[in-house]
C-alpha cells in the first residue's frame, strides 16, 4: 500500500496567478462562450484556475458579484468592439453605422454574455441616463449628438432608436425569429 492509499490523488496545481480576481473573470468569460450564464458556478470557475473553491470568495462575496464583474468586463469588451469598427472606416456618420453593426455581431458572437450584461441591473453604465460611462454608452451618445447636429432633433431620441434597432435586431437573430444573415444587418442598420 502507497503512503497516499487513504487520500484522494487530485492533479495539484500550484497557486500562481498574479491576479486571481482577472483569472477567474477570464474563466468565467470562456465558460459563457460555451454555455449560459445560469449554469456557471463559483466553484467551476475555481477549478478552472486552480484554486480553491474558498479563494473565490475573497474576490467575490457571491454570484451576484462575479456576474456583475463579468457583465462589465462584456461591456468593456462590446465597447471595444464597436470603436474598433468605428474607427475602421474612418468615424463619422459612416462610424455610426459599423458601431450598430459592430453591436449586433458582438451579440452574435457572444450571445451569453451579451444577455448577461443587459441582464444585470448593476451594471448602469449600459443604462443611457446613467452618468456613469462605457465605451458603448459614450459612443452611442456622441454619435446621437451629431446625429441631432445633422439631421435635428434631440439627441437623446436619436440614442434611443439606434440602440433601440441594434438592440432589436440583436435579439431577433439571437432567439431565432430572423435569421441570422449579415447582408441583412447591413440592410437594417445601414
Amino acid at each position: 500500500m502507497s503512503d497516499d492509499s487513504n487520500s484522494v490523488n487530485m492533479e495539484k496545481r500550484p497557486y500562481h496567478h498574479g491576479d486571481l480576481r482577472q483569472s477567474l473573470i477570464d474563466e468565467g468569460l470562456r465558460v459563457l462562450g460555451e454555455r449560459d450564464a445560469d449554469s456557471l458556478s463559483l466553484r467551476e470557475l475555481a477549478r478552472g484556475v486552480g484554486v480553491s473553491a474558498t479563494s473565490v470568495y475573497r474576490h467575490f462575496p457571491d454570484k451576484d458579484a462575479l456576474m456583475t464583474a463579468l457583465a462589465v468586463e462584456g461591456l468593456a469588451q462590446l465597447g471595444a468592439a464597436q470603436r474598433a469598427a468605428s474607427d475602421a472606416v474612418g468615424g463619422g456618420e459612416a462610424g455610426f453605422k459599423e458601431t450598430g453593426r459592430a453591436y449586433v455581431r458582438f451579440a452574435l458572437a457572444n450571445p451569453a454574455l451579451f444577455r448577461l450584461i443587459f441582464a444585470t441591473p448593476a451594471v448602469a453604465p449600459c443604462r443611457l441616463d446613467s452618468p456613469a460611462s462605457s465605451e458603448a454608452n459614450t459612443l452611442l451618445q456622441a454619435n446621437a449628438a451629431a446625429e441631432a447636429a445633422r439631421q435635428g432633433g434631440e439627441a437623446q431620441v436619436h440614442a434611443v432608436q439606434a440602440w433601440a434597432l441594434v438592440h432589436g435586431l440583436a435579439m431577433l437573430m439571437l432567439d431565432g425569429q430572423i435569421p441570422v444573415d449579415e447582408g441583412l444587418i447591413d440592410k437594417v442598420v445601414g
